[in-house]
């Protein structure tokens, strides 16, 4: 069964280095909380606000060892007035026997009271 994995994280600056470092560490959190091998994953999206535009995150996913394959889609997260700004946002396809509440979804920095439920 696929299911998703979703996660956000905020920068501080819209800098090429904080975009690509941050992405990366939520990537890597999200993959190692919920045991996720690249040959699983079916596919990435990662969305960004308008305000982050410096580099594109998706490149985070080729610094990763293994994840040469992985198909990685970049877009611009909807603009709503008064929402977080400056995040970075991930959602990882992929195949697991776990359940719904099994997942691990991540969320860092500024991006933590998106949803405290979890």
């Amino acid at each position: 069964m696929i299911r998703g994995v979703r996660g956000a994280i905020t920068v501080n600056e819209n800098d090429e280095h904080e975009i690509i470092s941050a992405t990366e560490r939520l990537l890597k959190d999200a993959v190692a909380s919920n045991n996720i091998a690249p040959d699983e994953v079916a596919s990435i999206f990662i969305s960004a606000t308008d305000d982050v535009d410096g580099a594109f995150p998706a490149r985070a996913l080729r610094n990763l060892d293994g994840w040469t394959y992985v198909p990685v889609m970049c877009m611009q997260e909807l603009s709503v007035p008064g929402s977080l700004q400056k995040c970075i946002r991930v959602m990882i396809h992929f195949n697991t026997e776990k359940t719904q509440e099994e997942i691990k979804h991540i969320y860092l920095e500024g991006a933590a009271g998106l949803r405290p439920d979890l």
